[in-house]
């Protein structure tokens, strides 16, 4: 049986390079970032991919289950960067260079995950049925270790690890989940390629200066 199952004829053009399932999984980041949850259905997405609901039910059995793989993707695709940022031999600001430099550069090839991310965190997880704080509770923690371990060697400028860490995740994620608001207060599309690569550097450059005696 094939892959993809009762295309719409007069519908967007699928892209037989990549498989159905996984342009059903763009389409749905794209809408669910877009409209949010409730606001996103399921034949909005199967229309966008150019398909019937039928066939979208063929890969994902319910909304609920293709929201559920739309994160699981995010999240894999976010720890494979960063596990590839903490596995280097770098130490101190390198590291913590490494590590926020991943960050960026995912949410800056795949804005919509930020959006997602900050729809879910206003919703309290009720969507995935899960605690996001508590998935994300043991990368936090580790964080907070590798900087207060950092600070104690006298290797960083003392701070609140925590509190520092909650910064950078407002500092970093906001300016991709706000990229419309942004782009009038720079008169400029903020997500053009030179904006995005000068508030990254910004970025850097404050927690370069924060952490470094």
């Amino acid at each position: 049986m094939g892959d993809n199952l009762q295309t719409v004829s007069d519908g967007p053009h699928i892209d037989n390079a990549r498989s159905t399932r996984d342009q059903i999984l763009d389409e749905a980041l794209r809408c669910f970032a877009e409209r949010g949850y409730e606001g996103t259905s399921l034949n909005d997405i199967a229309a966008g991919v150019g398909i019937r609901r039928p066939s979208l039910l063929h890969h994902f059995p319910s909304k609920e289950a293709l929201y559920g793989d739309v994160f699981e993707r995010l999240m894999s695709e976010w720890l494979q960067r960063l596990e590839i940022a903490i596995a280097t031999p770098a130490q101190g600001w390198d590291k913590a260079e490494l590590v926020l430099r991943a960050g960026l550069d995912l949410f800056a090839d795949t804005p919509d995950y930020v959006r997602i991310m900050r729809r879910e965190a206003l919703d309290g997880g009720v969507h995935l049925g899960i605690d996001m704080s508590g998935v994300l509770r043991p990368l936090f923690d580790a964080a907070a270790e590798y900087l207060d371990a950092q600070m104690n060697a006298g290797i960083f400028q003392r701070h609140d690890s925590r509190q520092l860490l909650i910064t950078g995740y407002g500092a970093i994620l906001s300016y991709f989940s706000d990229a419309p608001f942004i782009d009038g207060l720079l008169d400029d599309d903020a997500m053009k390629k030179e904006n995005v690569d000068r508030h990254s550097d910004h970025i850097i450059s404050f927690f370069k200066s924060a952490l470094l005696k």
